[in-house]
């Protein structure tokens, strides 16, 4: 059976050989979305350490600027072979 792929007639071999490579030619860039979606809600579960209204001591309120700040640098460690595999996340201040 011929399935028609763009502008090719293809296999269903074919076919399904084209769509695996397309797929894992794009993991990078999905990679790339989970981690910096993540990134995201990390520093928006931690907005409230900047408050100038919090409670935090001066230095534990460091410590959250220097994590805020890893995980903002963080996909910038990165390129597409190595995103593809595990991430390290900087440790939250306790």
């Amino acid at each position: 059976m011929a399935i028609t792929y763009g502008s090719d007639k293809l296999t269903e071999e074919q076919y399904l050989s084209a769509k695996a490579t397309a797929w894992n030619s794009s993991a990078p860039a999905r990679a790339f979305a989970a981690l910096r979606e993540t990134r995201d809600q990390l520093l928006d579960s931690s907005d409230w350490t900047q408050a100038t209204d919090t409670a935090l001591p001066d230095n534990k309120k460091a410590e959250w600027v220097t994590y805020r700040d890893k995980l903002r640098k963080l996909p910038a460690q990165y390129d597409n072979s190595s995103v593809v595999g595990t991430i390290t996340w900087p440790t939250a201040p306790s």
